[in-house]
């Protein structure tokens, strides 16, 4: 069959904003709507969303998210997903589950590669395997290894969501948009409530699948410069499988309240953290239906307004009341089919929730009555305007972001294309703020103020929550295990015994030969250069990169970390922020911040701290980053100078909110980053730049903080002094580095205007100093949390090891199936990995969301056997094509420029990374010998540090014989 007999053209459109030509065709067989975005990016992308609102909690969407890419037809091996990690060129491989749609995105630069992606992950939803032991293995099942032995739950997902519910922000985000949709899809618990995912049964989990993945309910999109034709063919091969079903998947509309509601819950604590102000408010307003794009630029800039930077008038008006310690995750949320909007505070008082929502309330109505300041307007006008030209992802791919933008219509029977194009609506929007219309004012009242449909979620802190869940969980386990018969207590045991097995026996090579893949043949072998000028400007050392910027010129400032002490170090995290958020010696706090949202593209603050190639030598720099069009290059210089050498360091008021944001904010996302805080614990004893690292951004940073915070009344002219000495020690013109990303025909005219700016610089002398590192130890960090984060290390050069670029493939390798079958598969943690610094040779393994604690260090020490086993050529050859797609990864431009700079700072030079990509290539099974041998010696030797609950590191102390120091953290 043609591709036009097979597909309807329904609208053919050019878009300029995006720079691309977008077709949206109907396949004529099963009614599948497919997107076509034809443009000249390399980084090609593929998704396929599927509709599939849950009508429970028990994570059903969630884990068929994880299973559908747990083998297919086509693909019968257990784990193509991780195949393709393996042994792909991919820039963005994955599946998300959203309370409404499950999306199954992949991107790559190479074609061969990204059709590769596209054939598994469409064979993948289709016709997915779904056995009753995938279903088991990452959703849930009961384990006991013996009749007599208790029963417990194991589960990939049950363990992620177990983590998730951790941590008291999650648990309040969850809860506040639950609480404003309860008679439809959003009043459930998409991934899943760790409490009602064992009450899934295989049934309803297969049922699910052959409900909802289907043709008839699918959104497809395909963006890039790949051949446009060719996409409908591949489609074509699986959509022509299918007939058209009738598939009700919508998406209810949550009837409307006549009066605002009040919900309180609780989340798990400790004793101290009862004690103290651990509350948690947020109010919360269920919005209507967005009709138009121009109200979805509007509420998308009144975010902004409302809560978008520190001196926005509504957060501001939270942080100065002094009833907490910083926002919760506040904001627009416009991805529903009715979005919402929410704000509040963490570290309250719970006696103050009442005081909060009302302060939230009064300054609403302050602003739609007495209007909002004209200056802030036009700086969250500007901000908007510039990130939609701008059109700066990160690493996340562009085509991605446009895809998702699509679905907040498209997902619901809306146009597609009314998110793609901006110019008209920006253009009406900003004539009517033109001609003196109040359109933000009258916002907030029809959408905020005079809205009833509101819900205040109120959490406190319950420091026997945690006991009473375990509690709980034992004694419907219990109940189940005494309801069972001998012959089913048996069938437990066999099927954990039939399941470890499983997860055990390798796929066969036959199975595994069907993966496509790419050969050595298909690789560059050399390096993608980023074009780099070296220079001087004014006695500060000078890179420039001359790349197409669509006109935006990105400024990087270098500032030489190695002139600070050792006590200083801890202040960086609160120095940086304030240079930018305590106005200057012209313009106060907030004058400050419209002027940058006004004039510029933005400015932050970026760290990199680390050892130097071939040297033991510390890299340290702090970095501030902006970036502006030509014709307010002069306005972004003149900030930078005043924040530089005028920030407000005397504004004690403004210091203190920021230090009690950054304490609430790490405290609340301990479960979230729980592998990198490990790994932090662990680094600090290896070399001066892992302890700079952990005594900057790790738990001896939050101790710090809490230390600063009580300081505060009685010491604080030496923590100005401090701040003060920070700013003496690093801002000189002599020992900073400038970073210039810009379009070639940009750089003549701003470069006299950057050499002024630098030239009216300070010049400070001062000297390179070193810094100390921590006394190795083994550790347990403890927490109010039901899973743990374990981690092991040790610095491989101390112990003999010479490093290649060919440690690289051993270590994916290592990752991509030992660890992921062990303590992932195997384990039931939601990941693991391992990771090695080549600068400075710090390797450390770390898992994520983990049930097990011993079980995993024991599996760290085995990684040794299985590298000294060697590797099959298959294997080998895989590895290779994954460790190269992770050298080559995409980067737009302002990421190229900063990353060269990060590379000539390291002395990473060009000569140095063709030399370790063609180790890459050249890889064989001796080097995984060789880390093998050396893992041997780790496991031996190596540190452990373990954040978790305190029973469970209690319990590994009394099986161990008290191995663990232990450190109480919450």
């Amino acid at each position: 069959m043609s591709v036009h007999a097979a597909f309807d053209l329904v609208r053919d459109e050019t878009i300029p904003e995006i720079a691309s030509g977008v077709k949206l065709y109907r396949h004529r067989k099963t009614g599948a709507e497919v997107l076509s975005f034809v443009n000249d990016d390399e980084n090609k992308v593929f998704g396929i969303t599927f509709k599939t609102p849950p009508e429970d909690s028990t994570g059903v969407a969630h884990i068929l998210e994880h299973s559908v890419l747990c083998g297919s037809r086509k693909y019968p091996v257990k784990k193509p997903f991780v195949e393709l990690v393996k042994s792909s060129l991919q820039t963005f491989l994955n599946a998300m589950t959203f309370p409404d749609k499950t999306s199954y995105p992949v991107a790559s630069q190479n074609l061969q590669d990204f059709y590769n992606l596209v054939d598994v992950y469409l064979d993948a939803v289709f016709f997915p395997l779904l056995s009753q032991d995938t279903f088991r293995q990452e959703g849930w099942h009961y384990e006991a290894d013996g009749t007599q032995m208790p029963l417990s739950f194991k589960g990939v997902v049950f363990n992620e969501m177990k983590g998730i519910y951790s941590s008291p922000a999650a648990v309040l985000g969850k809860l506040s948009q639950q609480s404003l949709y309860p008679d439809n899809a959003y009043g459930v618990n998409s991934g899943g409530d760790p409490k009602a995912i064992p009450d899934l049964t295989y049934h309803a989990f297969t049922s699910f699948h052959k409900r909802f993945y289907h043709p008839s309910n699918a959104r497809i999109v395909f963006y890039g410069d790949d051949p446009a034709d060719r996409r409908l063919d591949i489609l074509e091969e699986y959509l022509g499988r299918f007939d058209a079903a009738p598939i009700d998947a919508t998406v209810r509309l949550q009837p409307r309240w006549t009066a605002p509601r009040w919900i309180e819950s609780t989340y798990a604590a400790t004793e101290d953290e009862a004690g103290r102000k651990a509350g948690m408010v947020q109010v919360n307003w269920m919005l209507d239906e967005l009709d138009n794009p121009e109200t979805v630029i509007a509420l998308n800039v009144l975010e902004h307004i409302l809560v978008g930077t520190p001196a926005a008038p509504l957060r501001k008006a939270l942080t100065d009341s002094g009833l907490g310690e910083g926002l919760t995750g506040s904001g627009l949320a416009d991805d529903l089919r009715q979005p919402y909007f929410t704000v509040g505070l963490k570290g309250i008082d719970e006696a103050d929730g009442g005081k909060v929502e009302a302060l939230v309330l009064d300054t609403l109505r302050r602003l739609a009555d007495t209007g909002i300041d004209p200056l802030t307007v036009e700086a969250s006008m500007n901000s908007f305007e510039f990130a939609l030209r701008e059109n700066n992802t990160g690493s996340f791919p562009r085509g991605m972001a446009l895809m998702f933008r699509t679905m907040r219509n498209w997902l619901h029977g809306g146009d597609p294309f009314e998110a793609l194009s901006y110019e008209a609506p920006l253009g009406r929007l900003k004539a009517r703020l033109a001609a003196g219309e109040r359109l933000f004012e009258s916002l907030i009242r029809r959408m905020l103020v005079d809205n009833p449909h509101r819900a205040t979620v109120l959490l406190r802190a319950d420091p026997q929550l945690a006991e009473a869940e375990a509690a709980e969980e034992r004694a419907r386990l219990d109940a189940v295990a005494a309801s069972l018969s001998e012959e089913e207590r048996e069938d437990v045991v066999e099927t954990t015994r039939k399941l470890k097995a499983l997860q055990e026996e390798p796929d066969p090579p036959a199975a595994l030969a069907k993966i496509p893949t790419l050969g050595l043949k298909d690789l560059d072998r050399a390096n993608k250069p980023i074009p780099i000028e070296r220079g001087s400007l004014a006695g500060a050392r000078l890179f420039t990169h001359m790349l197409p910027t669509n006109g935006v010129i990105y400024l990087d400032l270098g500032f030489d970390l190695r002139r600070l002490p050792a006590e200083l170090v801890p202040y960086l995290s609160i120095f940086s922020r304030a240079l930018l958020q305590t106005g200057t010696a012209r313009e106060d706090f907030v004058s400050l911040t419209q002027h940058i949202g006004r004039s510029t593209g933005g400015i932050g603050s970026a760290r990199s701290i680390g050892v130097m190639r071939d040297t033991a030598t510390t890299s340290a720099w702090l970095f501030l980053r902006g970036k502006a069009v030509p014709a307010k290059a002069g306005e972004l210089l003149g900030i930078l100078n005043d924040v530089l050498t005028t920030a407000r360091f005397d504004n004690r008021e403004r210091i203190k909110q920021m230090l009690l944001e950054e304490k609430a904010g790490f405290e609340s996302s301990l479960s979230g980053r729980g592998s990198g805080i490990v790994a932090s614990r662990l680094g600090a004893a290896f070399n001066q730049a892992a302890w700079a690292n952990e005594a900057s951004t790790g738990i001896d940073y939050l101790f710090f903080l809490r230390g600063l915070i009580r300081r505060l009344e009685s010491d604080w002219s030496a923590i100005e002094a401090s701040l003060r000495r920070m700013r003496d020690l690093l801002i000189d013109r002599g020992s900073m580095v400038v970073n210039v990303t810009a379009d070639p025909a940009i750089w003549p005219a701003f470069e006299p205007e950057l050499s002024h700016f630098v030239a009216g610089l300070p010049a400070a002398a001062g000297t390179p100093l070193d810094w100390p590192v921590a006394a190795p130890r083994n550790e347990g960090l403890t927490f109010p949390g039901q899973v743990n984060f374990v981690g092991k290390g040790a610095n491989l050069y101390e112990l003999g090891y010479v490093h290649t670029g060919a440690t690289s493939v051993a270590l994916r390798h290592l990752n991509t199936t030992y660890i992921w079958d062990k303590v992932r598969v195997q384990g039931g943690a939601y990941g693991g990995g391992s990771s090695f610094d080549p600068f400075s040779g710090s390797f450390v393994f770390t898992s994520y969301r983990d049930p097990n604690l011993l079980q995993t260090l024991d599996a760290y020490d085995q990684a040794a056997a299985y590298l000294r086993q060697g590797v099959g050529e298959q294997d080998l050859v895989r590895s290779i094509i994954g460790a190269i797609g992770a050298i080559d990864t995409y980067r737009l431009p302002d990421a190229k420029g900063f990353t060269s700079l990060l590379w000539e700072l390291t002395g990473n030079t060009d000569d140095n990374r063709q030399l370790r990509r063609e180790e890459v290539l050249g890889a064989t099974a001796a080097d995984f010998r060789r880390l093998g041998d050396i893992l041997g010696e780790l496991a031996r030797v190596g540190k452990v540090a373990v954040l978790g609950s305190e029973p469970a590191i209690r319990a590994a102390n009394d099986e161990r014989g008290g191995f663990l120091a232990v450190t109480k953290v919450l």
